[in-house]
């Protein structure tokens, strides 16, 4: 289950308009600690994707 909300907050992080390195920060985050990546993603992560009107 945890392995899902990574990935997903890994696509939503790669489909937000911030900046690269901001992408690039969040998914090494996520991915050396998962559980407090995810939960920080959750409340601190870039917002809106790149398709947002």
């Amino acid at each position: 289950m945890l392995l899902i909300l990574v990935i997903y907050a890994i696509v939503k992080t790669v489909q937000s308009g911030a900046s690269t390195g901001t992408k690039v920060l969040w998914i090494i985050i996520l991915l050396l600690i998962p559980f407090i990546g995810f939960i920080l993603w959750l409340l601190l992560g870039p917002k809106g994707g790149a398709n947002t009107l």
